[in-house]
């Protein structure tokens, strides 16, 4: 862990920026790391990411981060002023009707039960506390220049989560059933310890049954598989960015062994979402390099999926993909609860009921709900099978479509960015929007999603200076040229 943190303190890249957060005018600070490194709640989140997890506050360890963030900024405020990316006034909004929704909280959703109000209060501060918390680590991540924090070394360390990820899969390929309590557990109070039995409680794997047969489908180090297969897909294009655009050759040849055993506990964690999140981001990469004119890696890189295509066909691991394609229990059930959450979003449409809400009955019939005898039986929440249809019920049509916009409008800024930040950037807002429908993404995932625009808005604005510097330096250069030559003529004429 001292190695990891030592290495990942390593800032190679010396830039500038409007708005920093340390001043440039004197030499950091001798004394702790804390002291000295302002990125370090980001790099302590990310580098410690197993030890949140074994400790079961992988959810909320960016909340706690968001802390001093949120104290540094506000000391900068007064200092030397705060940037703010483009379109964030949208973002603003959005998190306006989104607090707003506390309004509507105690009433009864359309097609939905009667539940206590206060745990509906709690899990509405909880998300407010998630999005709040993304909110914070965007203006701190995008406000820090790249002396401070560069953007290399924040792409090191998301790509590092991503290896972590690989790990954690291939820890629930060798032994789906490892779990333990989290050592937080025994500090808790019991109801506290209900509400969090399955983050205090970490494991390698998510045990279901879809398919006649108790599976196990990995997840470690995060909470559910759902939630591992929306970080993987986003953590790794940075682990391709820092390591095969950026990095050595042993890097490179890493990245290759990586991606090619994850194929394993991605296919064996049957998560129809992630495979489509994989297949669009092939085509988003084939798309670019041909508009790029990069024939020749574009013919590598279709090369490529041919072979591990026909691996895939070949093995096992072809059979499982087809039988996890024809067992789609989930979809009569994702459709139903996503309809009702249409239902609810007009029925409110400006800030919704604040909160989810439980379905009446089941998909077959109101009647047939949870009860004693079967406590597991209906009554599914609505807005808990992914972030479209919870921020339908949760913010209404309103904050649906402001929340929409912000992450289309930062795509659309950024679209004629080519660098690998640019690509990798883009990538991660489109598969945001593919998975919307599946998963949730109030946690890390949407942290994750703000650190790539962090790192959108970082580097538009890094090529903006290079440009500035680089059309600076060549006037300079030509004023040299018209100087010597005028100082020739005159020579010449004297």
């Amino acid at each position: 862990m001292t190695t990891v943190l030592r290495r990942a303190g390593d800032s190679r890249h010396v830039g500038h920026s409007a708005m920093p957060l340390v001043s440039h005018g004197r030499p950091r600070p001798r004394g702790t790391w804390f002291a000295r490194d302002p990125a370090w709640p980001l790099v302590a989140v990310l580098v410690g990411w197993p030890v949140w997890w074994a400790l079961g506050i992988e959810n909320q360890i960016f909340i706690l981060a968001a802390i001093p963030m949120a104290r540094r900024l506000y000391r900068s405020r007064f200092k030397k002023g705060v940037s703010f990316p483009p379109g964030f006034g949208i973002w603003l909004l959005f998190l306006i009707v989104m607090l707003a929704g506390i309004a509507t909280i105690s009433l009864q959703a359309p097609d939905t039960i009667a539940s206590p109000v206060s745990s509906r209060l709690i899990a509405f501060a909880y998300r407010a506390a998630d999005f709040s918390a993304a909110t914070i680590i965007l203006l701190y991540v995008g406000n820090l220049t790249e002396r401070e924090f560069p953007r290399r070394r924040l792409a090191w360390l998301l790509g590092l989560v991503g290896i972590y990820a690989i790990v954690g899969g291939l820890a629930g390929v060798a032994d789906p059933s490892f779990s333990f309590t989290s050592p937080l557990a025994r500090f808790l109070p019991a109801n506290l310890q209900s509400a969090l039995a399955v983050s205090l409680n970490p494991g390698t794997s998510q045990v279901q049954g879809f398919l006649g047969f108790a599976e196990g489908r990995v997840k470690a180090p995060f909470t559910y598989t759902n939630q591992w297969g929306n970080c993987l897909a986003i953590l790794l294009p940075w682990l391709f960015v820092a390591w095969w655009c950026y990095g050595k050759r042993i890097q490179k040849r890493a990245v290759v062994v990586l991606l090619a055993v994850t194929l394993v506990p991605v296919v064996l964690s049957l998560d129809r979402g992630l495979w489509i999140g994989l297949l669009i981001s092939v085509v988003y990469f084939a798309v670019r390099f041909a508009g790029q004119g990069k024939l020749a890696l574009l013919g590598i890189f279709c090369g490529t999926l041919v072979v591990t295509a026909v691996v895939i066909v070949a093995s096992p691991l072809g059979s499982l993909v087809s039988q996890r394609l024809a067992h789609g229990q989930s979809n009569r059930v994702r459709t139903s609860l996503t309809t009702i959450a249409v239902e609810d979003a007009l029925s409110s449409p400006l800030i919704g009921y604040g909160d989810t809400r439980h379905m009446q009955g089941s998909t077959q019939s109101i009647a047939v709900g949870a009860s004693s005898d079967c406590k597991k039986c209906g009554n599914i929440s609505v807005g808990g099978n992914g972030e479209l249809p919870l921020l339908l019920i949760s913010t209404g049509l309103l904050g649906t479509a402001l929340y929409i916009s912000f992450f289309g409008y930062s795509m659309w800024r950024y679209r004629r960015d080519k660098t690998p930040y640019g690509m990798a950037g883009l990538l991660i807002l489109l598969l945001g929007f593919v998975f919307m429908p599946f998963y949730e993404a109030a946690g890390p995932p949407l942290a994750f999603t703000m650190l790539a625009i962090a790192l959108l808005w970082r580097n538009s604005r890094e090529s903006r200076i290079q440009a500035a510097t680089d059309a600076e330096r060549a006037q300079s250069n030509l004023n040299v040229g018209i100087a010597r030559a005028n100082g020739t003529e005159q020579a010449g004429f004297g």
